[in-house]
């Protein structure tokens, strides 16, 4: 945490940052308001914790609950009255969730999918209720994303037979990089899609087959 705080402000930007644990509701309320108070604002705030976990048990259900979604939604009342500020100071003030292509997509009853699912509807919900005070929320939804150290760089690694078929499934023949769902984020967080709010935006190499209503 530190060196990534050193590293932004080494170049150029006024970084903040420290560790908190997403499950504990008033450490992160109360991480969300110091980060307001030091940074001297919040106009952006983008959601993307999560347990990361594809079981059906009650403790993975559990998990997905308090880490993915009451994480966002903790976030987000901690860092409204810093967004309404925002939205009235500058005129656009923006909340991006990180969902995954897995709200829509399922071959069982895991606990990952359906709280994705939420993620969606809740931000839904703010962005109708918020529009008028010029505070948005949308989502971006990911297909499958790979770097090392993560979900399906551990894939490549251990199980390449698997991680084969994974590539194959995608028309494009490739994952994702990490920063193609930054630049997607970053979009929508931007004043360049001010008039754009409520919305899902699927970020998946055209893997799923459902249209995006």
């Amino acid at each position: 945490m530190a060196a990534a705080v050193q590293d932004l402000q080494q170049a150029g930007v006024e970084a903040w940052g420290e560790a908190v644990d997403i499950a504990d509701g008033p450490a992160l309320k109360g991480f969300v308001t110091q980060a307001g108070e030091r940074l001297g604002g919040i106009d952006v705030l983008v959601s993307n914790a999560s347990a990361l976990v594809n079981g059906a048990t009650e403790a993975d259900w559990r998990a997905m609950f308090e880490i993915d979604m009451l994480g966002a939604v903790r976030t987000f009342e901690a860092a409204f009255p810093f967004l309404e500020k925002a939205a009235a100071d500058k005129g656009d003030a923006a909340f991006v969730i990180v969902s995954s292509v897995s709200a829509a997509e399922t071959s069982g009853g895991s606990a990952y999918g359906p709280m994705k699912a939420a993620l969606i509807h809740y931000a839904k919900g703010l962005a109708r209720q918020h529009a008028a005070k010029k505070v948005r929320a949308n989502v971006v939804s990911p297909g499958t994303v790979l770097f090392d150290g993560g979900v399906w760089g551990d894939v490549r690694d251990r199980n390449p037979g698997f991680f084969a078929q994974m590539i194959k499934r995608n028309p494009t023949g490739r994952m994702a990089t990490p920063e193609e769902i930054a630049a997607a984020v970053v979009f929508l967080a931007s004043p360049r899609s001010a008039f754009t709010t409520g919305s899902n935006l699927l970020v998946d190499g055209a893997i799923s087959s459902r249209v995006n209503f």
